[in-house]
């Protein structure tokens, strides 16, 4: 049976419940990888030699500079919003003379690491303890943050052995995340506590990029990561003590939070026993490979807005670099807001009968589908008008936020049980676009940024897009399915969504 502790009440009492400090701290944990995550990105700019670069691509061009200036027929040009200056101040050039395929070695490494942890990883965090494969996450980003600086300086190998160990640690915490929100989360109010812990990846990656840029033009490029690594380690204090794997295991709980929480998940004796996963099965399930196609479609977007509408501002609309920069992180903090408040309307609804889970998560995912699709499509056709198409980029970004009440919780209502491998599964599929993205912009950009080879690559995104909300929306569902149980617990009918997840002997509800 499930060890139980005495539950001597919530640490911040009735103010804030057991769970919640767990979403919060979650929530903090995610933003602490996904900043360590993009920090690299800003610091580069201030790591690099931009001067004996620009020297050496000077001497290997011969004619081909010819060549390009004329092929290129820049057709649909913006000149800089009113009378804002496009001369960028001048960089201050770094001891790094990468070149430029370098630099994007070193800034896509990560993803190797992420690419091969995530699947070993989620089965650690299901059989063992989801709590300290999250704290092995943020750990091990921190270490490898606070040495870049150090084996950096040694040689360029250096960087990448961190990055790559910083993207098997990052790789650990959707796996661990969805494994603690299935056994913390009541039904009613799942939605919420997933979006307020996921949102926590937008916020970590909004403020990495301003506190980064702060960091480095303030202090050098090393303060970047010494700062963000060591700011890191109060989290992962309060985490070993606050946080446990299960209600059960938690003594800063109050006995009714606990027994609500183990009541309508059926956990109150659950044997400590994990059943294997039914690969077969998980492979032959229409609602699994939905929510697959839903996540890598809309991670190709998401990162198409995170990673590539920032130089669509800089390269097209000629936003200068300072406002750039404030732009592109602006819209993030209303996202946060609005994902939290769609998340508790959509569990709200669905705790009085109004919608089911699978309603919501169709509506949400709708909404993360549809309102970014119409925001490229008029992306497409607004030409210059730098501030209304600053708004819609906005506007498209905030309503991403859905996403977290959509596909990317939904692992948890098909099979709490195994919801760790299976956003492994999504996510590693889902990591592609992010590796695809950047080839695929700079493929078509590749001396012609102008509106009409960007027109290209938002058609692409909104055929995506496309895809995943007709996909979703027909076979998707927020139905556990029965392969989630073991063939002794099973019947041969699959139980109806409002039951208890795990609580397999509960009656049906008509």
């Amino acid at each position: 049976m499930v060890e139980e502790v005495p539950a001597k009440g919530s640490i911040l009492g009735k103010l804030v419940p057991a769970r919640y400090v767990l979403a919060i701290l979650g929530s903090i944990g995610m933003a602490i990888v996904y900043g360590l995550k993009v920090n690299l990105s800003v610091a580069m700019v201030a790591m690099v030699n931009h001067t004996a670069i620009h020297m050496h691509q000077e001497k290997g061009s011969g004619n081909h500079n010819l060549l390009n200036a004329t092929k290129i027929v820049d057709i649909e040009t913006c000149s800089p919003p009113g009378d804002a200056s496009n001369v960028a101040p001048k960089v201050e050039d770094g001891p790094f003379a990468w070149s430029e395929p370098l630099q994007g070695t070193l800034l896509s490494c990560y993803f190797w690491g992420y690419l091969v942890s995530q699947i070993p990883l989620a089965h650690v965090a299901e059989n063992f303890s989801a709590k300290w494969v999250m704290l092995f996450s943020v750990f091990i980003n921190v270490v490898c943050t606070l040495l870049t600086p150090i084996l950096t300086e040694a040689h360029y190998g250096g960087l990448i052995l961190m990055r790559v160990l910083e993207g098997v640690g990052g790789g650990a915490s959707f796996p661990a995340m969805h494994v603690m929100i299935a056994s913390w989360a009541p039904p009613s109010e799942r939605m919420v506590m997933s979006t307020i812990i996921y949102v926590g990846t937008s916020a970590g990656t909004a403020l990495s990029i301003l506190l980064a840029g702060v960091l480095s033009s303030s202090w050098g490029w090393e303060s970047v990561f010494y700062v963000m690594g060591a700011l890191s380690c109060i989290w992962m204090v309060l985490w070993t003590i606050l946080v446990q794997d299960n209600p059960n295991k938690q003594r800063f709980i109050s006995a009714e939070e606990r027994q609500m929480i183990t009541s309508s998940l059926g956990t109150e004796s659950k044997v400590e026993h994990h059943p294997k996963v039914p690969w077969g099965k998980v492979f032959k399930s229409v609602p699994f490979w939905a929510i697959l196609i839903a996540h890598t479609c809309n991670n190709f977007g998401w990162y198409m807005f995170l990673i590539e509408i920032p130089f669509y501002m800089k390269q097209v609309l000629k936003f200068n670099v300072a406002s750039n920069a404030a732009l592109s992180a602006l819209p993030y903090f209303p996202m946060i807001i609005f994902s939290i408040i769609l998340g508790k309307i959509l569990d709200t609804l669905q705790s009085k009968g109004k919608v089911t889970t699978t309603c919501a998560r169709k509506t949400a995912t709708s909404i993360c589908t549809i309102i970014p699709g119409i925001c490229l499509l008029i992306l497409c056709y607004i030409g210059c008008r730098h501030y209304e198409a600053v708004f819609v980029m906005s506007v498209g970004i905030v309503a991403m936020g859905a996403m977290f009440s959509g596909f990317l919780s939904n692992h948890i209502d098909i099979a709490p049980n195994f919801a760790g491998t299976l956003v492994a599964l999504t996510n590693t599929a889902a990591t592609l676009p992010g590796i695809i993205v950047p080839l695929f912009v700079g493929f078509v950009t590749h001396g012609n940024q102008n509106i009409g080879a960007w027109r290209i690559i938002f058609w692409v995104t909104i055929i995506l897009f496309a895809i995943e909300f007709l996909v979703f929306v027909i076979f998707g569902s927020g139905a556990e399915q029965s392969w989630n149980r073991s063939e002794a617990e099973s019947e041969a009918d699959a139980k109806d969504e409002k039951t208890p997840l795990k609580d397999v002997k509960a009656p049906q509800k008509a």
